[in-house]
């Protein structure tokens, strides 16, 4: 990847992977197909409602919900029913879909660095009525926006040194006792991406296995009363 690419993702790569499953070893990264031939409709299931979404080969899980995310889904608590909701590394937006339909008064920011995965994530959810959602990039989210809560399927294979600078960037942005919900396989990591959490976040943050299914972990953290 290049050092420019870095820089426009704030210090993180683009994040259309998730912790199990990297397609073509990443080869999505920053790689917008052009043309309708790659896009499909998916009929799916979110938030106890029937969908069609669009889905495409150039953002990960382009053809379903990946099991990671599937995991991550039913073992987070229901988001909090206002204020500012972060998806990071959004693909085609199961994820914000989710969130933006389980609580459509709340504001959900979609993050990625794929614009087609920002055009999909976009274009599903104005076809659910999910009107409260916002695709952008990390760097048209506005620095004074505080998260109530933080769903991410993050992109393990991208290597420690990429993922933790994502992590310190946006655990922080979380409101006072808000929490984070990441969802990772074990045998990527996800035993030593925990204590890593446990060590680095500053004293008052806590770092808990929310839930375990399929070889995933969900890792929730959370910030302290003053953050």
């Amino acid at each position: 990847m290049g050092r420019n690419r870095r820089r426009r993702g704030l210090g993180f790569p683009v994040m259309t992977s998730e912790a199990g499953e990297v397609p073509d070893e990443g080869a999505h990264y920053f790689r917008t197909p052009k043309g309708s031939s790659a896009r499909q409709d998916v009929e799916i299931t979110l938030a106890g409602r029937e969908l069609t979404v669009t889905t495409a080969g150039g953002v990960f899980s382009g053809d379903r919900i990946d099991l990671g995310t599937r995991v991550l889904l039913r073992e987070v608590p229901p988001p909090p029913p206002e204020g500012d909701l972060l998806d990071l590394g959004c693909g085609w937006g199961p994820i914000t879909l989710s969130q933006a339909l389980l609580a459509p008064a709340a504001r959900v920011w979609a993050v990625d660095v794929n614009e087609l995965a920002l055009e999909l994530t976009g274009l599903n959810a104005r076809r659910a009525g999910a009107t409260r959602v916002k695709a952008v990039t990390p760097d048209q989210v506005p620095e004074d926006v505080r998260f109530a809560a933080i769903w991410s399927n993050p992109p393990i294979r991208v290597g420690k040194a990429e993922l933790h600078a994502m992590l310190l960037h946006w655990l922080p942005r979380l409101l006072p006792e808000a929490a984070a919900h990441l969802v990772v396989q074990r045998n990527l990591g996800a035993d030593s991406l925990h204590g890593w959490l446990q060590t680095e976040l500053p004293s008052g943050w806590t770092v808990v296995r929310a839930g375990s299914a399929k070889g995933y972990r969900v890792l929730r953290v959370t910030a302290p009363a003053e953050n």
